[in-house]
């Protein structure tokens, strides 16, 4: 059974930093494209970053480039969204997700719960 389960949500002022994590198992990690998607208040999904199969190749939103990084470790089978330089308007439900293959731009197949990141004063 494939399960993703993110972690270090919560509440920071802005300019802050946050790293999340998603702990996966179930399947064969380094196998995967991992993405790093979110939902803020009242909005749709928004993908912020997705990572390939062997961490060689990454994408990011416009919105959180220079700011945010994705990154994995297959030994320990998670993925990380480190986010500094936090804004208000990164305020959002993120979701960890499987895609499909190891390449990035696949379908996604599998979601986390989520973790809340909060960013006021």
């Amino acid at each position: 059974e494939v399960q993703l389960v993110e972690s270090g949500g919560g509440l920071v002022q802005p300019g802050g930093s946050l790293r999340l994590s998603c702990a996966a198992s179930g399947f064969t990690f380094d196998g995967y494209a991992m993405k790093w998607v979110r939902q803020a208040p009242g909005k749709g999904l928004e993908w912020v970053s997705v990572i390939s199969g062997n961490g060689d190749t990454t994408y990011y939103v416009e919105s959180v480039k220079g700011r945010f990084t994705i990154s994995r470790d297959n030994a320990k089978n998670t993925l990380y969204l480190q986010m500094n330089s936090l804004r208000s308007e990164d305020t959002a439900v993120y979701y960890c997700a499987k895609e499909d293959n190891r390449w990035v731009g696949g379908r996604v197949e599998y979601w986390g719960q989520g973790t809340r990141v909060t960013v006021s004063s």
